[in-house]
């Protein structure tokens, strides 16, 4: 009880001090970084996770392009499992001379199985167990606010048209992608056929959503299984729970390494400011060795004191992250598929224990010099204990925030990476450091010119100074390096992730895409499309074929079992024929194939692949590949690998066959091209003539993006200003740790001669210096950084940022000139004898 009360009178006393202050802010700021994020991404992962049967819509989905079997759907229900059959597809909705692209719904009257939609009738808003009734359709309020009717009016579909009877303001059953950026229209299953959108070739996704109990899944496994194998998309609630997209995974991603960026950059400042507090407690600890202390006693009173510093800090950071998360809630919710569940309390254990595995990896090693300080320290002020070397606080901190970054991550491989090449990057940061500081030290004394002011007089006895503090500069330039190359990387992220996708898109880029055109509309649509739009691509057949073998071996056999079998195995794959090289496309193995090769008998036909399927299923030039198109096999020998331009929004294609080789099956026709604003009543003749075609207006698709991203980069925004708060915590305590050793050289200036302009120019030289070095050297290591992240994990292309390599150091020596001039004015001001008593705290 003795040792938690002089703690607590001990913590109270030392509040006063710049470094505990310090070590306050950045343990704070790393406890809201991480408190924040875990709260959010916590009760996402959970609502998801609770919701999971809801959002996918039963417990067991199926989905593929052609119709499920009665079989198939009796061994479901034997099983025990409720069915409901649903039906995809893209359509257009016209009233008028108005004409929306619409991501169309078929339901039965089973539906929904979990859930309930909730309808606005003009009444009143509804809570249903069901769908619409036959002859009407529900749909988005997007798109009546879109076209213009209101409840009760009438929309045409296809070669149909229906009552609008409800507004759709939830489906229990809602998507969790943004990929469906068209307004939904929710219609039932008796009144497809009749819109005649069911074409052959027309590309609908035909979905049976089950529901029952685990042991009814079980049941059926084996059936489920082989249906994997035949290219049957089957998702199981307890293995394939939703996932947010795309937009909101790299924005995940992207508060992650944000996180870790804040928690790293406060344990620099932790560490910065833990050295300076050990040097302050040197004489209070040898003086408390002479009234009997022993160095058990020590470690507890020492150990007692950061632990309440911590404690409070936790507190302050949790209800800084708390009203963060909420922030971020606000921003995103909108684009959330479900209700999230409250805060729970794991994110705030994990905030506190981020912040005691912080004080031990970074403060730890330190807190050893005041166990071991000597007695006679009282009476010899130069017994100092021996300081723990650099490599070994660097070597304890890696190993902790390598814990941290396991545990949030979840990926050892990963962070054992991160670890060991950080390690090695450390290493090669302290020797650049050394040759970049050297060099501008070099220039600075060779430095020619007038000196009519001091100035350069100043520069260099700034220079000299830290040549002086050789391992001290080092320390702080690695400290700095770091701080600012993590600040780096959280704003490039930042900036790439929303304007990279910007950049792909030139001018003229096609902004509708058509598909099911059926093989007698194509003549006639060719020629509208023609005679309104300057960029358009070639109409290109579609036949729907699964990759079945490779070299007469079961294709997914080929891949390794400790690998995943990629995503062009499990589906079907869109094969068209061609005689010549498609726009965009580039041979890079090979040659084109004869467009009078024989086709149709037992023989294997030429065919053109894109390079990344085929490294992704090990296939090179002569393999033979085997095709299942409806009941028939159709194979192909490679004979070239083409390159592709996939932001060029026109049709590609993975297999390219001859003419010849599959005009006999089954195809529709896709295309894509550009119209502008004054040539819109384009799709009106398009819709007319050709209803069952579905027309896909990228330009709508891509203003939702812009919506959505606007908000992302809001959200990650909020994030970032943590890091930069945490990277300014790291400046205001490094600089605070060398504040007696800048006032006892001042104090020695102002001795010989120098003024308070003077020694204000030297100071300034020194900070000035030492922010270039450190700008110079954070932009190094944030490229090589970027780089790595850029591949690894947010697939974005990697470029070189030519400006870091200004604003870097420039505001390196802004930053750091600016925040040590405001911490060593009041030290300029001491008289000089005051300053020299410092000298036992250097």
């Amino acid at each position: 009880m003795k040792a938690f009360s002089l703690s607590l009178k001990g913590l109270r006393r030392d509040l006063r001090a710049a470094d505990v202050r310090a070590l306050f802010v950045a343990l704070m700021l790393a406890v809201a970084a991480s408190t924040m994020i875990g709260f959010f991404l916590d009760r996402l992962d959970r609502g998801l996770t609770r919701q999971a049967g809801q959002l996918m819509g039963g417990d067991l989905v199926l989905e593929q392009s052609d119709p499920f079997t009665k079989e198939l759907r009796q061994t479901l229900r034997d099983a025990g499992l409720t069915l409901s059959q649903q039906v995809d597809l893209v359509s257009m909705a016209s009233r008028d001379n108005a004409f929306q692209p619409v991501s169309l719904k078929v339901v039965d009257p089973a539906y929904p199985l979990y859930g309930q939609v909730r309808v606005e009738r003009g009444d009143g808003t509804e809570t249903l167990a069901h769908g619409p009734d036959p002859g009407s359709v529900w749909v988005a309020p997007r798109l009546a606010r879109l076209m213009g009717f209101e409840i009760g009016d009438t929309l045409r579909i296809g070669e149909s048209t229906f009552t609008v009877s409800g507004l759709v303001e939830r489906e229990p059953d809602q998507s969790a992608g943004f990929s469906a950026f068209n307004p939904r229209v929710m219609m039932h299953r008796d009144d497809l056929p009749a819109t005649g959108l069911v074409q052959p070739g027309s590309r609908l996704e035909y979905e049976l959503l089950a529901k029952g109990p685990p042991d009814a899944v079980a049941r059926v496994q084996s059936r489920l299984d082989r249906l994997r194998d035949n290219g049957v998309e089957v998702r199981d609630v307890r293995e394939d729970r939703p996932r947010l997209g795309g937009a909101l995974d790299r924005a995940q991603r992207y508060l992650s390494l944000s996180g870790l960026a804040a928690v790293l950059l406060a344990g620099v400042a932790v560490a910065m400011a833990t050295r300076r507090y050990v040097d302050r407690h040197l004489d209070t600890a040898a003086l408390l060795r002479c009234f009997g202390a022993s160095q058990r006693q020590l470690s507890t009173l020492f150990s007692l004191q950061l632990m309440w510093l911590a404690v409070a800090a936790s507190v302050a950071g949790a209800l800084l992250g708390l009203a963060g998360q909420a922030g971020l809630l606000a921003i995103l919710t909108r684009f959330l598929p479900l209700e999230l569940p409250p805060p729970g309390p794991l994110p705030l254990l994990m905030g506190v224990f981020t912040a005691l595995a912080i004080l031990v990896g970074f403060a730890g090693p330190m807190l050893l010099r005041l166990k071991c300080v000597s007695a006679l320290k009282v009476l010899r002020r130069e017994l100092d204990p021996m300081p723990v070397s650099g490599w070994v606080v660097i070597g304890v901190a890696s190993l902790v925030f390598g814990a941290l970054l396991w545990l949030y991550s979840g990926d050892f491989m990963l962070s054992l990476g991160l670890l060991v090449g950080g390690e090695l990057a450390l290493a090669l940061l302290w020797a650049l450091g050394h040759v970049l500081l050297t060099a501008l030290l070099w220039l600075v004394r060779g430095a020619a010119g007038d000196d009519r002011h001091g100035a350069r007089h100043a520069w260099r006895l700034g220079a000299r100074q830290l040549a002086r503090r050789r391992q001290a500069s080092l320390g702080q330039l690695l400290a700095f390096s770091v701080t600012f190359a993590a600040m780096a990387i959280i704003a490039l992220v930042r900036g790439d992730l929303v304007s990279a996708w910007e950049a792909q898109l030139p001018e003229n880029t096609p902004n509708y895409f058509a598909i099911n055109i059926q093989p007698d509309e194509r003549d006639g649509f060719r020629e509208i499309v023609e005679n309104a739009s300057d960029t358009r691509s070639d109409l290109y057949p579609i036949v729907r074929g699964r990759l079945v073998t490779i070299n007469d071996q079961p294709a997914e056999a080929t891949v390794s079992a400790d690998q995943e079998a990629p995503d062009e195995l499990r589906r079907a794959l869109n094969l068209t024929w061609r005689a010549t090289l498609p726009a965009g496309n580039r041979i890079v193995a090979g040659e084109w194939f004869d467009a009078d090769a024989p086709a149709g008998d037992d023989r294997p036909v030429p065919i053109s692949m894109e390079q990344g399927l085929a490294e992704r299923l090990d296939v090179s030039l002569g393999d033979v590949l085997g095709f299942d198109i409806g009941s028939e096999h159709v194979s192909g020998r490679v004979t070239s690998l083409r390159s592709l331009d996939w932001e060029s929004f026109r049709p590609n294609f993975f297999v390219i066959f001859p003419p010849g080789a599959l005009e006999r099956f089954s195809h529709s026709y896709i295309t894509s091209f550009h119209l502008e604003n004054d040539r819109q009543a384009t799709i009106g003749k398009l819709v007319s003539r050709y209803p069952s075609v579905s027309l896909l207006n990228v330009d709508a698709i891509l203003e939702q993006v812009r919506e959505l991203l606007a908000q992302v980069t809001r959200a990650i925004e909020l994030v970032l200003v943590f890091v930069l708060l945490a990277g300014v915590s790291v400046l205001y305590a490094a600089l605070t740790a060398s504040r007696p050793m800048r006032a006892h050289e001042g104090a020695l200036l102002r001795v010989f001669g120098a003024g308070d302009r003077m020694i204000a120019r030297i100071q300034g030289a020194e900070f000035a210096l030492l922010g270039i070095a450190s700008g110079l050297l954070g932009a190094l290591l944030a490229e090589a950084a970027a780089l790595g992240v850029y591949l690894v994990w947010f697939d974005l292309p990697p470029r070189l940022h030519w400006p870091l390599w200004i604003v870097l150091p420039v505001g390196g020596a802004l930053l750091i000139g600016g925040i040590g001039h405001l911490l060593t004015r009041s030290v300029r001001r001491q008289a000089p004898m005051e300053s020299l008593r410092l000298l036992g705290e250097t």
